[in-house]
């Protein structure tokens, strides 16, 4: 009875923990986001892992990593390698001003029924590969579809804006402040915008790196204004991971009936 007692209490502990504390969440995390000169090199590491920034799950892809010089120019990944539990590359940084670090993908998820059994269709999907990926006789079809984008930004010599331009699709950061311009005590303002239009009532969270280390996450939840605007006070230096998620019905594929976004960056914060 005193074992029973024991595993008990263990199992109400573990319905006590958070669910932000077991999540997955996917980052790049630079060596350094603010270099002097104007060439350099900074190493990238990038992984999806429970812990910021620990990796202890599995690495980020490559497949879709691109690398936006300070003129608009597209750069190269160098020595790239994907591991066990991260993948790490490197960036020649030739230009003085802001690099913008991109990991952005997509697809189609959702399932179908089959002969009364559920099916789940597999990642990756485009509207060419939609078709063949879906059985013949399937019923109760359910799809929508996703656009995500993973980013941190690298400044040498001094910050620039070029890269910081929104595109008008999908769920774009749209920083007041630079991202390689943030102090603890100087509250910063990011801007979100929603296929080029501010995204008023969005959720945002920041989160401090080195969970590993403390029983808090210490997340800050956040909703942007009218503006699509959030104001973040930090609290301490180091990185920090923010992220956003929006849904809505603007589908390109007819098919779907619901569309998901969904960005992360990595910020570095400076002492006072």
């Amino acid at each position: 009875m005193h074992r029973l007692s024991r595993l008990i209490a263990a199992a109400c502990a573990i319905a006590l923990i958070p669910a932000a504390a077991s999540a997955h969440r996917a980052w790049m995390l630079p060596s350094a986001t603010n270099l002097s000169g104007d060439d350099g090199w900074v190493t990238v590491d990038a992984a999806v892992s429970n812990d910021l920034f620990y990796f202890e799950h599995q690495p980020l892809r490559l497949d879709n990593v691109k690398i936006f010089a300070p003129d608009g120019t597209e750069a190269k990944i160098e020595n790239a390698s994907t591991g066990r539990y991260r993948s790490t590359f490197d960036v020649h940084l030739t230009q003085k001003g802001t690099y913008r670090l991109s990991n952005s993908g997509g697809g189609i998820m959702g399932g179908y029924t089959l002969n009364g059994e559920k099916k789940r269709l597999p990642r990756g999907l485009t509207p060419d590969t939609l078709a063949a990926a879906i059985s013949a006789g399937a019923t109760d079809v359910q799809l929508s579809e996703a656009l995500n984008r993973n980013e941190t930004f690298v400044t040498a010599g001094g910050p620039t804006t070029a890269v910081l331009k929104p595109t008008g699709k999908g769920l774009e950061f749209a920083p007041v402040t630079h991202p390689n311009d943030l102090v603890v005590g100087e509250p910063a303002r990011f801007a979100f915008l929603l296929d080029g239009k501010p995204a008023a009532g969005l959720k945002v969270t920041v989160i401090p790196g080195g969970i590993r280390y403390r029983d808090q996450v210490n997340g800050m939840d956040l909703v942007t204004d009218t503006k699509g605007e959030v104001a973040i006070d930090w609290p301490t230096p180091g990185f920090y991971w923010l992220s956003a998620s929006a849904s809505d019905k603007q589908v390109s594929v007819p098919q779907a009936t619901e569309r998901r976004l969904g960005y992360v960056a990595t910020l570095e914060v400076m002492p006072r």
